[in-house]
């Protein structure tokens, strides 16, 4: 199922048709952030009905619109200055240009600060403060504000003048020294393919923004959010961190384990019988505990692996990896993925396919949970992007603006937030 929705015009809280319906109408965001984290991050803000304004560089705006191709075409099927990448990270927004560097985008971002609810950036430490944008400067003209700074590696500490960029801080935040195959396999370290340390800062940071709206709703006083990026994909590190920190004594850092779990087994990939194509072919199998495992067995013709002592618990099966997943791995060779599939779903054993991006979007299952929608953007009709996953049953999230174009906004924004005689 995908869906579409008509974009609707701005009333003077940037409300739309369906004024009182979500969550954050009528708080108001100002976003001075580009590139991922930020704009994910206030994305998220505007699904939930907040009136986002992005605040951009004259001429070139927020770095991503020139991250291309792809592009989006025109009718004249051209590249424009719309590139995917931008896109996909900031439905729901509007855009107005401003200089920053200039005493008059200065004055201005301070004017809208003041009305602000929230203003989210991303500069380099320091940077704000000398275009007297920083949190204490501005907390003195609206003491409510939720000031949120997104930083590589915060605003204190010995890394705090670097630029922090996702690649690097997968690495130096220890997920690429687990993620890739195995060392003794040819594998060697290895990046996630989507830029997730960015993308968990940005969803950390709503959280951060929401928590902090509700304690200025109680008190009347905003606050100063400190994100950084490395701090997230510490945080990320999640179990195989905490396996690190409990162990005592000390044991050697966990290695990269490929598609495989480090504490539960079987959960990896496997090799099944080629395709209808000759092809090979992969799914994955993700037995969560021991009668899983025994449906498992079963449905593979082997049952009696369910009642071997050394594979009964996963805490065997752990221990004694290296003899069972070969012959796991041999048994599934018999037959295909379709097989596989249906014997272990009818089983309720966890698994599924390996789906190219194609398959996800026609996935009959994606296309029904509404995951793709279509927004009217001024330059195509009918323009198909991934969805808000969030659903909720009494404030939906917000369906009305596609991702703006350059400054489309400015003059709007200027009468909404400041008045009738605002101009740039």
């Amino acid at each position: 199922m995908i869906i579409t929705f008509a974009r609707h015009a701005r009333g003077q809280a940037g409300l739309g048709d369906n004024a009182g319906m979500h969550s954050l109408d009528g708080i108001k965001v100002l976003d001075l952030s580009r590139v991922l984290a930020g704009p994910w991050c206030t994305q998220t803000l505007a699904d939930l009905g907040a009136d986002v304004v992005k605040v951009e560089r004259p001429g070139t705006g927020d770095d991503t619109r020139g991250w291309g191709p792809p592009f989006l075409q025109t009718a004249s099927q051209t590249d424009s200055a719309e590139s995917a990448y931008f896109l996909g990270a900031n439905r729901n927004k509007r855009s107005l240009t401003c200089d920053l560097s200039s005493a008059d985008g200065q004055r201005l971002i301070r004017a809208l600060a003041a009305k602000a609810d929230v203003l989210v950036e991303n500069f380099k430490v320091g940077d704000m403060k000398r275009y007297g944008l920083d949190y204490d400067s501005l907390k003195q003209l609206n003491p409510r504000l939720v000031y949120c700074s997104i930083t590589g590696f915060g605003q204190t500490g010995p890394y705090a003048e670097r630029a922090g960029y996702d690649f690097a801080v997968q690495a130096m935040g220890g997920l690429m020294s687990v993620t890739g195959e195995r060392d003794d396999a040819g594998g060697g370290p290895q990046k996630v393919g989507v830029a997730v340390a960015d993308l968990f800062t940005g969803m950390y940071a709503t959280v951060s923004i929401l928590a902090a709206l509700r304690h200025a709703e109680r008190t009347g006083i905003g606050q100063h959010l400190d994100m950084a990026l490395l701090d997230t994909q510490v945080a990320m590190l999640a179990n195989l961190g905490a396996n690190y920190l409990v162990h005592t004594p000390p044991k050697p850092p966990p290695g990269r384990m490929g598609n495989a779990h480090v504490n539960i087994v079987p959960y990896q990939v496997f090799e099944v019988a080629a395709n209808s194509a000759g092809e090979r072919d992969f799914m994955i199998v993700a037995v969560g505990n021991d009668s899983q495992y025994a449906k498992f067995c079963e449905c593979i013709g082997h049952p009696e692996w369910a009642n071997d002592e050394r594979f009964v618990r996963n805490q065997g099966r752990v221990r004694h990896r290296d003899l069972l997943i070969p012959m796991l791995a041999t048994a599934l060779m018999a037959h295909g993925k379709q097989h596989w599939l249906a014997l272990l779903e009818a089983a309720k054993v966890p698994c599924g396919p390996i789906n190219n991006l194609a398959e996800v979007f026609s996935d009959p299952h994606v296309r029904e949970r509404g995951m793709v929608q279509q927004w009217q953007h001024p330059l195509k009709a009918d323009l198909a992007l991934v969805a808000s996953p969030i659903k909720m049953s009494e404030t939906p999230v917000r369906l009305d603006l596609p991702p703006p174009m350059l400054g489309q906004h400015t003059q709007e924004v200027l009468k909404d937030w400041l008045g009738p005689s605002a101009t740039t």
